[in-house]
């Protein structure tokens, strides 16, 4: 199954224009600068924004196109802005109980305990929303989308209005959803440390149209995006942890191709981790180093090289078995090591800079 979103979308100086095969199932995070067309294309999707000719269907039903097109009301969607927008004058409960209206009474008392599991607020419910902190209020918003019972999740940069404490709040939040919902999620980000974190599908908006496409591994792979990260360009690694040395509070992780140390969070052995490895932390050797501190020297060869912001950087693409691993350096130290795409190489990550 899956989600096929065509849509043309024209305003004053801009057009979105984009079609779209995305899974139904996960998170797919629509990334992009402000302006590239995100919140657009979330509108078109909701609803909210008609476009002329498009064509919407979600798991085989047809939302639009074809002279159908479902009204906001008929679309089974929970939708979540950058600010929570809940009811002031309706205690956390009350809110929650606006998202029931459409759910049968048997159905409603499992989905609101799952909810309010998921999101940690059962000490909120009889608190004023005036008396919520910011993520404490978007953990509600999310419940009371989520209650609903929506067949696709809309999240529009839910962390946008948030200080950095009260992300590293909501986040861990996120996450659960991400690994225990079975709803699809459209997630709006300009983050990459959202995106990395979250998303197992990753879209890349630039000018109203999508450069790229995939699964997040392979799109934060890649070199040739029109949209470059500068010093959060890196990439994301499907990860095992297979060893623990508790005496040095470090992890060992298998990922296909090789392992790495990372720190030690606690995962136990054999539980899959998302492992984040940021270009600027890897460097590159002709040889293997002796005497080193640093704890991860995988064997690498280069498979390609990008352009960076500034005309002094360049991003290195190395695979590393099956697995593709991005590095950023100068071009002087490129040519020093006459770096092309087919030379072994050594690569070498810091633990300490590995994102688990």
């Amino acid at each position: 199954m899956s989600i096929d979103a065509r849509f043309k979308l024209g305003y004053p100086g801009f057009c979105l224009d984009v079609d779209l095969e995305l899974p139904a199932r996960g998170v797919t995070a629509l990334f992009g600068r402000s302006g590239s067309g995100k919140t657009s294309f979330l509108r078109c999707v909701a609803g909210l924004e008609r476009a002329a000719g498009g064509y919407l269907k979600v798991n085989g039903r047809l939302w639009q196109g074809d002279g159908v097109c479902l009204p906001v009301d008929r679309r089974p969607i929970g939708y979540v802005f950058q600010e929570a927008n809940l009811f002031p004058h309706l205690s956390v409960e009350k809110n929650l109980g606006y998202g029931l209206k459409r759910a049968g009474r048997g159905a409603a008392c499992s989905a609101l305990a799952q909810a309010v599991d998921l999101l940690g607020i059962g000490h909120l419910l009889k608190r004023m929303p005036e008396r919520l902190s910011g993520g404490e209020r978007q953990r509600v918003a999310i419940a009371r989308a989520l209650l609903a019972s929506p067949e696709l999740l809309l999240l529009d940069e839910p962390l946008a209005a948030l200080d950095q404490e009260r992300k590293s709040e909501i986040l861990p939040y996120l996450e659960r959803l991400h690994d225990e919902l079975e709803i699809p999620v459209l997630y709006v980000s300009h983050s990459p440390d959202e995106v990395a974190r979250l998303a197992d599908h990753l879209v890349v908006l630039d000018g109203g149209k999508a450069s790229a496409s995939g699964p997040i591994g392979e799109v934060l792979a890649r070199i040739d995006l029109p949209i470059h990260l500068g010093e959060d360009a890196g990439v994301v690694l499907e990860a095992v942890v297979v060893e623990r040395q508790e005496a040095w509070h470090l992890a060992r992780v298998d990922f296909p191709g090789g392992n790495l140390w990372v720190r030690d969070k606690g995962i136990p052995v054999g539980q899959p981790v998302r492992v984040r490895i940021l270009a600027r932390d890897v460097s590159i050797a002709r040889e293997r180093l002796s005497g080193t501190s640093l704890l991860n020297i995988l064997p690498a060869t280069v498979t390609g090289m990008g352009d960076e912001d500034h005309p002094a950087i360049a991003l290195m693409r190395l695979a590393v078995g099956p697995s593709s691993i991005v590095a950023r350096l100068t071009r002087r130290s490129a040519a020093a090591l006459e770096l092309r795409p087919g030379n072994a190489v050594w690569i070498q990550i810091k633990a300490v800079a590995v994102i688990a």
